[in-house]
């Protein structure tokens, strides 16, 4: 605070103070809700497994599992090419099919969510039990072993998304958070992909060679890291853009305090409360931790909607950014030409 401002009187600062506290408290509020009440208790519902379309004893034992449970969800296939393709593209967690030996096999992908992989070998590993039939498990996609737990995209994928915004209201707070001119809102776009460039890099490096957890795709890695990372800064961007100081709030709302838990966080989406199932569909974290994963892990057939996604949201921050500061110098202009002229100078006599 400089000098003038502090010896502005109390009635001058304090609703403007009060206001910023009360916006901080309810952001922090939020924060608390959405993380406990997504996180605290997760419960599977719908987890999807594959089956082929007249595999009468893959298809028996699905059906006897879905009566007792709705933990998994059978989604049908006409064939078992393509049931592994929905395997290998993250539309299933897990295919069942007939085995030897008047068995199952089951087929899982770690990679796509280990909690998730679990709990499908675990309900139907009882289930082929209950039914005395031997299953052979077998992890198709395995995550590493430097990343047990199958967190590392999530995280890596909130570094990236922290990153971008935080960028974004560094550069606002430094030169305004709207550009005063088209030329400034390019130039502005034009720093923050410099930016998401540098950051993509880094990011693919330190879990790469810096720490050594993957050891495989960090050009990619580093690719989905910038788009993750400029579809944020830029969302941000147009967000502050309209909406001033506000609008850094609701960044971090939209971003952080509903973003990361509805982006599945360590958890599978079919772990979540219902509000938030479909959010890693939209949300830029769940879009940027799916596009890690796929990057990583699975062929480019998984990377459909998750690199549109986090390319529909660059260019709309984009767009927003440039209506917005097309705006605001259009109502400059037009408050420029109200005013009054004031100096002193004859008016001119036709």
């Amino acid at each position: 605070m400089d000098e003038a401002q502090r010896n502005l009187p109390v009635r001058d600062w304090l609703p403007r103070t009060a206001a910023l506290l009360l916006g901080t408290l309810a952001l922090a509020t939020a924060f608390i809700a959405a993380y406990v009440g997504a996180l605290h208790q997760p419960t599977p519902r719908d987890v999807p497994v594959g089956v082929v379309l007249g595999d009468q004893r893959a298809q028996a034992v699905m059906a006897a599992v879905r009566q007792r449970t709705d933990k998994i969800e059978p989604i049908e296939y006409d064939d078992p090419g393509a049931a592994d393709d929905g395997l290998t593209s993250r539309e299933v967690y897990g295919v069942l099919t007939s085995g030897p030996d008047n068995g199952l096999r089951l087929t899982t992908a770690t990679a796509s969510a280990p909690a998730a992989a679990e709990l499908v070998t675990q309900v139907l590993g009882q289930a082929a039990q209950q039914a005395n039939l031997p299953i052979q498990v077998t992890d198709e996609v395995p995550v590493e072993s430097t990343d047990p737990r199958g967190l590392v995209p999530f995280y890596l994928a909130v570094g990236y998304v922290l990153g971008g915004y935080l960028a974004s209201t560094a550069l606002g707070l430094r030169t305004g958070t709207a550009p005063v001119s088209l030329p400034r809102a390019g130039l502005r776009v034009a720093a923050l992909a410099v930016y998401s460039v540098v950051l993509g890099i880094v990011g693919a490096t330190v879990v790469g060679p810096v720490l050594d957890i993957w050891h495989h795709d960090l050009p990619a890695v580093a690719a989905v890291g910038t788009l993750a990372v400029f579809a944020a800064a830029m969302v941000a961007s147009a967000v502050q853009a309209w909406l001033g100081l506000l609008g850094t709030g609701i960044v971090i709302l939209l971003l952080v305090v509903l973003g990361n838990p509805g982006s599945g966080g360590i958890y599978a989406p079919e772990f979540l409360p219902a509000w938030l199932r479909g959010m890693h569909r939209w949300n830029v974290p769940g879009l940027a931790t799916d596009l890690i994963k796929s990057a990583v892990y699975f062929d480019r057939r998984s990377t459909g909607w998750a690199l549109s996604g986090l390319t529909l949201w660059a260019l709309l921050g984009i767009l927003g950014l440039v209506t917005a500061t097309a705006f605001r110098a259009h109502r400059r202009a037009a408050r420029a030409r109200a005013r009054p002229d004031t100096t002193g100078a004859p008016a001119a006599h036709g």
